[in-house]
């Protein structure tokens, strides 16, 4: 783990209020895994007072790749940073996905902005996985297909791919899914990921969630990230720490 001052290269709107900040980070970059996340410092002041956690979106031999939506205050100034400002990042941090495993398909599961650590995870399982992309949405202005491969869309408002949500999209596509050797990698809503864990025990198709959480340390110190155990219901697990990944079958969403 590395706590260091990261200068900007470059911060592009991909989308509606949709941002991708390129940091320069050699420090971190040979040690991420698909599915970590930084927690950063927006700001050199004491407002924002707490750090942010951001998935890490991609990364190459130098850079680190963080996408974001602008949601309050801090994003607010992440999205202006303008090549050479600086950002205060701790990380890498928590675990990942597990690419390795008895799968020879690589299912993606993403709801909006919940598609942030898959253009990374692409990049990474595509030599040895096959791939399948679903994406869900309200409407097509919360698709991000940055990064993505094989894609399928639902959103509710029907204006693009399937009427309907994620799960209706897998539900349409069970055929094909149940004929591979399958593994679920998903990172969305609450609500989304709760649906899917019904129908991933349903099927019994192996998956892991990412999950979000606002924190403060981002590595255990704080305990203010809690997720609770389905294995031992009296017990807690800790975003940051135990996570953000977990296999969908051990925390109450």
């Amino acid at each position: 783990m590395f706590i260091l001052n990261a200068p900007v290269e470059k911060s592009i709107e991909l989308e509606n209020k949709i941002y991708l900040l390129q940091v320069r980070c050699p420090e971190i970059t040979s040690d991420v895994r698909p599915g970590q996340f930084l927690n950063v410092r927006v700001s050199e002041s004491m407002y924002p007072l707490l750090r942010r956690p951001f998935s890490v979106c991609d990364v190459d031999d130098e850079h680190l790749y963080l996408m974001f939506n602008i949601l309050g205050e801090g994003t607010k100034i992440l999205a202006r940073k303008h090549k050479d400002e600086t950002i205060d990042i701790i990380g890498p941090l928590g675990n990942g996905f597990n690419l390795e495993g008895e799968f020879d398909t690589a299912v993606i599961v993403a709801g909006g902005l919940g598609a942030a650590p898959f253009p990374f995870f692409t990049r990474m399982i595509k030599d040895h996985k096959k791939i399948l992309t679903f994406i869900g949405g309200r409407s097509h202005k919360d698709i991000i297909t940055y990064g993505m491969q094989n894609i399928s869309i639902a959103t509710e408002d029907g204006s693009l791919g399937l009427k309907g949500n994620v799960i209706h999209l897998l539900q349409q596509n069970l055929e094909q899914l149940k004929s591979n050797r399958i593994k679920i990698f998903s990172c969305g809503p609450t609500g989304m990921l709760r649906a899917l864990k019904d129908f991933t025990i349903k099927n019994n198709f192996d998956c892991e969630v990412s999950t979000e959480c606002a924190m403060a340390c981002g590595f255990g110190i704080c305990q203010g990230c809690p997720i609770e155990s389905t294995e031992h219901p009296d017990k807690y697990h800790l975003v940051c720490k135990d996570g953000p990944v977990f296999n969908v079958k051990d925390v109450l969403l």
